[in-house]
């Protein structure tokens, strides 16, 4: 397992956060007739705790429909949840008007997924850049163009590129236009929202690296949401993983990629495509189970080669946050844990 370029915010005292995510949660009532009869509940995102400090990187893993996305527009402000709330450099995001998301767009942004569909076709980049500026009161037209084409040069684009339209880029350089516009107002917090699986595989790791500089060079704290836990491993100093709502583990990256305690966990880093990695890891079958009709018990019992009676029958223990930090969903993870180390020590001596 190779080692991440950056993990600038390990050591960082406990009380210095970011965004604390507290019991948060995301239903939606579906259906029904007259009065609300017959109407069913999905239940997106389902009593989730998050906490990050500033300067971390914070990798959300977990397949899509697992409530990832969710938590993020939640932290954006632009859903209201069920119940929970979101701390925010200080200031609590839950209860806010709808109107109030403007003083949040200092604080947070986010990189999206599409650099195709993200971008205004009939903007140029200059006009991307500066409206943000102008909303958030720059008037000076000597400091619009200035902080434009600093950021261009931050994401590693030439200023006179400014008067393109996306069209006449790559995807590569869209999601750096992307990355720009994220940026223009300084926030502390960015949500990157799949921000590679959409580009060729040759310059993934090309906007992996410039998003780890970015977050040295401007002092930036990260959520990576994703469903590849190789960029997640590369770029993370956390880890959370989530199924069906809810977080199911949750610790160091390290703790996460080379002690995982969740069956779940296991199969997606038996997922990750690496030659060097010759553990032999829990793998999993089926299709993630359909939210408006959850099984009984735990909710990935269906899939899980360890499943037992009780693991079918209870939902599973509370998430509890061990001495090292370390945090778990499930009946047998003391079990899995030494497991999935023993056979990670005996592939270090392949």
């Amino acid at each position: 397992m190779h080692e991440p370029k950056n993990r600038s915010g390990e050591g960082r005292p406990d009380d210095d956060l970011i965004l604390s995510v507290e019991d948060l949660a995301v239903h939606f009532p579906l259906g029904g007739g007259l009065f609300g009869r017959g109407q069913r509940l999905l239940r997106a995102v389902d009593g989730v705790d998050l906490k990050l400090k500033r300067g971390e990187c914070l990798g959300l893993v977990g397949e899509s429909g697992s409530g990832k996305s969710t938590v993020a527009l939640s932290i954006l402000g632009l859903l209201t949840p069920t119940r929970g709330r979101v701390v925010l450099d200080g200031q609590v995001v839950t209860g806010r008007p709808s109107g109030d998301r403007k003083s949040l767009a200092r604080t947070v942004q986010i990189v999206f997924q599409d650099p195709y569909a993200s971008l205004n076709p009939r903007q140029t980049v200059r006009r991307t850049l500066e409206d943000p500026l102008r909303v958030h009161g720059v008037t000076a037209r000597s400091e619009i163009e200035d902080r434009v084409a600093t950021m261009l040069r931050h994401v590693g684009l030439r200023p006179e590129q400014a008067d393109r339209y996306p069209h006449e880029f790559s995807g590569g350089q869209r999601q750096r236009i992307g990355i720009a516009r994220a940026l223009i107002l300084n926030p502390k917090l960015v949500i990157c929202d799949e921000p590679v699986s959409a580009l060729d595989v040759s310059i993934r790791a090309q906007i992996i690296n410039l998003l780890l500089e970015l977050k040295d060079t401007l002092g930036l704290s990260y959520i990576m949401i994703s469903h590849d836990l190789g960029v997640v491993e590369h770029m993370s100093d956390r880890v959370a993983v989530m199924y069906l709502g809810r977080i199911v583990e949750n610790g160091d990256w390290r703790e996460i990629f080379e002690r995982p305690a969740h069956p779940y966990t296991q199969a997606l880093i038996a997922a990750i495509p690496d030659p060097l990695r010759h553990a032999p890891l829990a793998t999993t079958g089926g299709d993630q189970p359909n939210p408006l009709n959850p099984p009984n018990g735990c909710a990935f019992s269906p899939r899980c080669r360890y499943a037992e009676a009780v693991c079918r029958r209870e939902p599973g223990p509370v998430l509890e946050t061990r001495a090292d930090g370390h945090a778990v969903r499930c009946w047998r993870a003391d079990e899995i844990a030494g497991q999935a180390a023993l056979a990670s020590n005996e592939s270090e001596h392949l």
